[in-house]
């Protein structure tokens, strides 16, 4: 299956390195599913197919002309802009081919009857670790029938240029036509109870601790902030629960819509406890999966817990030593009121309390806002503000989460700042400890803080990146990274966009030449003198079909994976492998980048190493002390004869996890039918891995990993430190993650070797 083309791709089939195709909340829902968390099933509509009705239309001129020009701080303007947007794409013609598709996918999920599901958005800038994009876009419940699903599929793609949406991209500096948008098609959950859970407590950044809120029904009343669920702060390492705060709900959200809840139910707890202590342990598990803490969206039918959603946490915030506001405590005597603390800080301001967001002019910079709940209409406003303060919501409500991102203390669910507090008056909120002064009571200290300094974190162990588009080079080299470990070619060769034998069949072969060339240099020059590892070509034969020309020279193979691919296609394929080497070259000796090394894919044999180099060394690249040969290991035979191998000649290893642990085990890890064996922590693949660092330690070859396996368990970047791996290549998005964890296990080895 070519995910990048697909218009549907179901829960079974996707992992989270898929978020450009099904944005953050679908890969996060596939992943979550491969990896056995319970998860209702589903499908995506992928973000290909938006991008592809897109181009079957005018609508790409017409959002063009929208936000030309467009002042999004102009609240009038800039509804009217998202408005004439939104209709246009509701008035677009779905292509039909796609409509058929959507049809055939729900009624697979939906079996012998229509199922009711959940139609999401899913934007591809989603749930990405510098930028939260929830609550952007819209979300519809209780959908039936293969008409309404289709219909709240291009709903959704209308609202991603709802107002809000299109103020927070301009914020952030988002492209709004590079921003796709994905539709996840969920199995709805009837939920007695629901709720929101972090991984991490969201207040006071403690790792420690889970927090859990709960409420009756559906929840996206919690989500909203329109219901202040009980909360729960649970202890990571026992498992016991710490503290309760239960809340009063009179009304809740079911399949018929609001529904009252009888006054002896308005005050119980919503989640008994064993069930508390169940979710934050399924909570630990999400978080250990992903190496980082989550916010999940849960829910519970007939006594089974849900998982619905799971994003990576974006609000915490590490701060250096540094002056901060707190209450003073001789003006204790002043407390007025008390909610639940939702974003931590003192600040101190006149009120203005707002009604809806017509009146968001009216909050000037440095006043408190207060309002009943806010949307993410008010965000214009609550940049201007010192700190917010509402009646309803909770610590997961919109004002609590767009509060911790602009760094501005909040309580939520006070049920009476609007009423109790005038227009003008000045107030102190204390959003570390839910409480409210009048006056201003605050005063000014010094305080110690966790302070990481991920540019200057030194590792012995050298961290890179696995880079393949040549934009990105040069931000990418302003980074605390040494060098690149895995540069794809796959990528430039894919924007060259035609097959290398359709070039030498025209005589065009300097064509392609140059414009690998121009990629290759962009990496080079951007890096160096730190070194860029060029992993040659490694397409498979239904990749290589589908570039210009393809399906002349490939032929199908019932299986790529092991089919045609790396050094047997440079054996046999010289002409098309000097191609590559040809660039190599120029880049190297004309250009003079010498930091410029390569690396062999898919070695299947001893003797196909020998050939390959020899292919090499005529082309006048003779590996030395300035040119380094690398060699993938990703092939049990790699493994087992790895000495031979590196008798051969060579530099270094580079350990591709992904192939090598489905080779391992012999699985498919899309086919979803296997893929619950796929694991880089099963035991035969452990084994393989330190048998390959140690065997490179003893040999005195460097030895890289490049698979995705370090940025998913920690645990493993521990054992490859203690077995003396020299470097890890890792994706950008979690170099700092990495390059902490890699400090972290250095510390230990040095911890352990001290007391033996």
């Amino acid at each position: 299956m070519n995910k990048s083309t697909a218009h549907i791709l179901k829960f079974s089939d996707i992992r989270k390195a898929d978020l450009p195709y099904v944005g953050g909340k679908g890969a996060n829902l596939g992943e979550m599913f491969a990896a056995g968390i319970p998860v209702p099933d589903g499908f995506v509509v992928t973000a290909k197919a938006y991008f592809d009705f897109l181009d079957t239309t005018s609508l790409r001129q017409k959002i063009l002309t929208e936000l030309s020009g467009l002042n999004t701080d102009d609240s009038n303007a800039l509804s009217q802009a998202s408005k004439n947007i939104k209709t246009a794409i509701l008035a677009a013609k779905m292509p039909d081919s796609l409509k058929e598709e959507i049809r055939k996918a729900y009624h697979h999920l939906s079996g012998d009857h229509n199922a009711l599901v959940a139609v999401r958005s899913s934007a591809t800038a989603e749930d990405l670790p510098d930028a939260s994009f929830a609550g952007q876009q819209e979300t519809y419940l209780n959908i039936e029938g293969t008409e309404d699903v289709v219909e709240h599929v291009q709903k959704c793609w209308a609202s991603l240029f709802e107002a809000r949406a299109i103020f927070y991209r301009t914020e952030n500096g988002f492209d709004h036509l590079k921003v796709g948008i994905a539709v996840p098609v969920q199995l709805m959950v009837q939920s007695e109870v629901s709720g929101i859970m972090f991984t991490v407590n969201p207040l006071t950044n403690n790792r420690d601790e889970v927090s859990v809120e709960a409420a009756f029904g559906l929840g996206q009343p919690i989500v909203s902030g329109e219901v202040t669920p009980d909360q729960f702060i649970v202890d990571k390492e026992s498992g016991e629960i710490k503290s309760k705060h239960l809340s009063l709900q009179k009304w809740q959200l079911t399949q018929a819509g609001k529904t009252p809840i009888a006054k002896a139910h308005q005050k119980v707890q919503k989640l008994d406890d064993s069930h508390v202590k169940e979710l934050a342990q399924l909570g630990v598990k999400i978080e250990d999966h992903y190496g980082r803490p989550q916010d999940i969206e849960w829910a519970m039918e007939g006594g089974e817990l849900l998982i619905v959603q799971s994003r990576p946490v974006t609000t915490l915030k590490r701060k250096k030593e540094e002056e901060v506001t707190v209450v003073n405590p001789d003006e204790a005597a002043k407390f007025i009121l008390e909610g639940l603390g939702a974003s931590p800080g003192v600040a101190s301001g006149p009120v203005k309390v707002i009604k809806d967001a017509s009146e968001i002019s009216k909050v000037k910079k440095g006043d408190v806002l207060v309002a009943v709940m806010t949307n993410p209409d008010f965000v214009p406003a609550m940049r201007r503000a010192c700190a917010i303060l509402t009646d309803e919501g909770g610590r997961t409500s919109h004002a609590a989460i767009v509060s911790r991102e602009l760094g501005i203390p909040a309580i939520v669910g006070s049920q009476q700042a609007t009423s109790m507090l005038s227009p003008g008056e000045v107030i102190t909120v204390d959003g570390s400890n839910g409480k409210v002064y009048s006056d201003d009571v605050t005063k000014v200290e010094k305080v110690e803080v966790e302070d990481i300094d991920y540019e200057s974190l030194k590792t012995a162990t050298k961290i890179y990146m696995n880079l393949a588009e040549p934009d990105l080079a040069a931000e990418m080299a302003e980074k605390n990274v040494d060098g690149v470990g895995l540069l794809r070619a796959e990528f430039m060769i894919a924007q060259i966009g035609k097959h290398p034998r359709k070039f030498i069949k025209e005589g065009k072969q300097q064509e392609f030449i140059d414009a690998l060339t121009e990629g290759l240099t962009r990496f080079a020059e951007a890096f160096d003198p730190r070194p860029v590892v060029y992993r040659f070509t490694d397409f498979r034969t239904n990749e290589y079909a589908n570039l210009e020309g393809g399906q002349e020279f490939e032929k199908d193979e019932p299986n790529p994976m092991i089919g045609f691919r790396g050094v047997s296609r440079y054996i046999e394929d010289d002409d098309v492998f000097e191609l590559e080497l040809e660039a190599i070259k120029k880049v190297r000796n004309k250009l003079g980048h010498k930091n410029l090394h390569v690396m062999y894919p898919f070695v299947r044999t001893v003797d196909q190493l020998k050939e390959v180099k020899k292919i090499t060394a005529a082309s006048g690249l003779q590996r030395g002390p300035s040119f380094k040969v690398w060699m993938m290991v990703e092939i049990p035979s790699n493994v087992i004869l790895l000495d031979d191998f590196i008798d051969v000649g060579i530099d270094g290893v580079s350990v591709g996890t992904n192939d090598l642990t489905m080779l391992t085990l012999g699985v498919d890890r899309d086919n979803e039918r296997v893929a619950n064996v796929y694991s880089e922590m099963n035991p035969a693949v452990l084994q393989s891995l330190e048998k390959i660092v140690k065997t490179c330690r003893k040999r005195k070859v460097t030895c890289s990993i490049c698979g995705q396996a370090p940025s998913v368990y920690p645990e493993l970047v521990k054992m490859l430190a203690d077995w003396g791996i020299t470097s890890i290549s890792v994706s950008p998005d979690v170099l700092n993650k990495t390059r902490k964890i890699v400090y972290d296990a250095e510390h230990e080895v040095l911890k352990k070797a001290g007391k033996k």
